[in-house]
């Protein structure tokens, strides 16, 4: 296996089920260390994708390579580098814990003396080791999710790939699995399908979003933002001579507006909202350019997009752009 190059590369992958597309021509790359936010509406071709990278699912055209290892022409090569949860993980009923990671660790061909070790660090990891003992169809949801973690993570593959990994956990589960992934990065290759989209925001360094079959955006969140919305918002409560306001904020930034201002309440304070194409944090800045006793300062926060915001303006022009030349033709 080849050090160097992407952990996960995808090129021109198209998969279609009797003349549907479900993936039309994705392309993308995941760099080795990285965890990646996978995200797309439901039937957008997620967990499809994902099938196709583990070697279930063959593609139709197209080529995807795991650590450099093509997965069409070596899929048990490329088997043996992923760690796989998928969606809904089936695990067996009747079997204890540490059984079951024994057992999958001998199919996974750890070596029987390092495989005891192994168990141990992977309890520990995932917070295990109270349940070693019990039987998996007694464990809660929160405690089986972690159970498929540590076998995906057991036999210490460089690329892991998890579908929808905190589906049904309650909110302190989801913390306990959000930081069980964080610690993998820069060990591990993480690639994550979720619907919950502030936990991909606080655990993925970068996000792909598809939507009908195709990547319409990438890139870090922070990238995403100035992709999607441009400029950068500020809500102010300040009383003070409006007519002095613009000067004030051109001489900080000239591409500074007032986008939006609200009337004065009987102290004289007013919403304002400030745009600007800065993306640096300038609260600080704003509060030095406005100073007292011409301006009075009561309330100051940047409105920030959320990673839900980005995923519902990327879908949305995706959808506009298909939609457009429709209605062109129609016309």
């Amino acid at each position: 296996m080849s050090d160097s190059g992407p952990a996960i590369e995808v090129s021109h992958l198209v998969k279609t089920y009797g003349g549907v597309t479900a993936v039309g021509d994705i392309s993308f790359t995941v760099a080795r260390g990285e965890i990646v936010g996978f995200l797309g509406p439901n039937g957008a071709g997620k967990s499809t994708t994902m099938r196709i990278l583990t070697g279930y699912l063959p593609a139709n055209s197209g080529s995807v390579s795991i650590c450099g290892v093509p997965v069409a022409t070596r899929p048990g090569d490329v088997k043996k580098r992923i760690g796989y949860m998928p969606e809904n993980n089936p695990l067996p009923e009747d079997m204890r814990v540490s059984e079951y990671l024994y057992f999958r660790g001998r199919l996974k061909e750890v070596a029987r003396r390092q495989l005891g070790p192994r168990i141990d660090e992977v309890l520990e990891v995932c917070d295990l080791k109270r349940v070693r003992h019990k039987i998996i169809g007694q464990l809660s949801k929160g405690y089986r999710q972690r159970v498929g973690i540590a076998e995906a993570i057991l036999a210490e593959p460089p690329v892991i790939i998890m579908d929808e990994p905190t589906i049904g956990l309650d909110p302190h589960q989801i913390l306990i699995v959000r930081d069980l992934i964080a610690s993998l990065r820069g060990r591990m290759t993480v690639i994550i399908s979720s619907h919950i989209l502030p936990e991909i925001e606080m655990t993925c360094d970068r996000v792909l979003i598809i939507n009908q079959g195709r990547v319409v955006a990438q890139g870090t969140p922070a990238d995403l933002r100035r992709e999607m919305f441009g400029l950068a918002t500020y809500r102010l409560e300040l009383a003070g001579d409006p007519t002095a306001l613009a000067p004030a904020l051109a001489a900080l930034d000239p591409t500074f507006k007032v986008a939006a201002a609200g009337e004065p309440d009987a102290a004289g304070f007013r919403f304002l909202t400030l745009t600007t194409e800065r993306q640096d944090e300038l609260g600080e800045a704003l509060l030095r350019a406005l100073p007292a006793p011409a301006f009075r300062l009561r309330a100051l926060h940047r409105i920030q997009p959320t990673l839900e915001d980005v995923f519902l303006a990327a879908t949305r022009r995706s959808w506009d752009t298909v939609a457009a030349p429709a209605k062109a033709s129609a016309a």
